[in-house]
């Protein structure tokens, strides 16, 4: 049975704690969580019945998979107090936004890392996952991380780092923009006299119902918007608002900004 450590306790770690526990990828007993805060260490231990401590070092002690949870900020510290510790049979995964591969290694002075970029609806096991590994990661290893995340949701490997940050931008910050979308369009429908939570209703089927649509019907999307736009219709008359707003244009400028920022948060 696999030997998981967690280090931090926040909600994306949660998520993938909850799914390895799920899908019977580990038990709890094989399992250690480590937090600076009492209260997540409480919650975690009593909620799924795994070993919390506050100490980094004894919760990586027996690991075999050691899951970076933890915030940005708080990494030089979670470095600094593991290095040297790691055995280099012991798998690190990271789902710290912007930190480089690179840095784990040089901060942990250990080769075998994977790091990774999920998404929100991981939480739901919705989510979509991508990751990339060094060298020095096994197959055996690589098979855990891709049924971990497979748990969460679908995964995607890549062998180019430079695509995590190119994720970040897209499915890692994504559903922000999704939401922001949703939030504007309850809006406008209660601005044209619908009740707000029958705008809610009609937007998020509409939502998922596209969603779900545009999979499986195997077509593309610019294909499926011309199905449903007839010349001199409604939707039509509201397509060519979005263009006139330049919307793909904001779109692109959007999805650039959060690249480049992921870019520039692992300089």
């Amino acid at each position: 049975m696999m030997k998981i450590a967690f280090i931090g306790g926040g909600v994306m770690g949660e998520a993938m704690l909850s799914a390895i526990l799920d899908k019977r990828l580990s038990t709890p007993e094989a399992i250690s969580v480590s937090d600076i805060k009492e209260s997540r260490r409480q919650h975690l231990g009593q909620r799924y019945g795994v070993e919390v401590v506050e100490s980094n070092r004894l919760a990586v002690e027996k690991s075999d998979l050691v899951v970076l949870a933890i915030k940005p900020q708080d990494l030089t510290g979670v470095m600094a107090e593991l290095n040297g510790q790691l055995k280099s049979s012991q798998l690190v995964l990271s789902i710290i936004a912007g930190t480089r591969i690179n840095t784990f290694c040089r901060g942990l002075n250990h080769g075998c890392v994977v790091r990774v970029m999920p998404n929100t609806p991981a939480q739901i096991g919705q989510g979509i996952s991508v990751w990339t590994a060094t060298a020095d990661v096994t197959e055996q290893q690589k098979g855990w991380v891709s049924s971990i995340l497979g748990a969460m949701g679908k995964e995607i490997y890549v062998d180019d780092e430079q695509y995590i940050d190119m994720a970040t931008a897209v499915s890692g910050s994504g559903p922000a923009y999704i939401f922001l979308f949703v939030e504007h369009l309850v809006d406008a429908a209660v601005h044209i006299g619908l009740p707000r939570d029958m705008a809610q209703e009609l937007v998020l089927q509409t939502v998922l119902g596209s969603g779900q649509f545009l999979q499986k019907s195997g077509k593309p999307p610019d294909e499926l918007r011309r199905m449903v736009t007839s010349p001199g219709g409604t939707t039509a008359e509201a397509l060519a608002q979005f263009e006139r707003g330049r919307f793909s244009e904001l779109v692109i400028q959007a999805v650039s900004a959060a690249y480049n920022k992921a870019r520039e948060l692992g300089e």
